[in-house]
């Protein structure tokens, strides 16, 4: 279910009284910038993830033997 015109100009009017419309373009700066990070940190630690699958040995099950 998707939100319609009426419920986002809500959220936006609530959004305008609670901040002030001078923070709204700090605060959307600061989002941009969380979100950059955030995205970065995700690159950063798959990028950790492969360099330690590629350096570990694959470890070899043991025969098993056949009674």
């Amino acid at each position: 279910m998707r939100p319609g015109i009426l419920q986002v100009l809500i959220v936006v009017a609530i959004i305008i009284v609670l901040f002030g419309a001078k923070k709204i373009p700090d605060l959307a700066r600061s989002l941009g910038k969380a979100k950059g990070e955030f995205k970065k940190g995700l690159a950063e630690g798959a990028k950790e993830e492969a360099e330690a699958a590629a350096a570990e040995p694959e470890k070899a099950e043991p025969a098993k033997e056949l009674a």
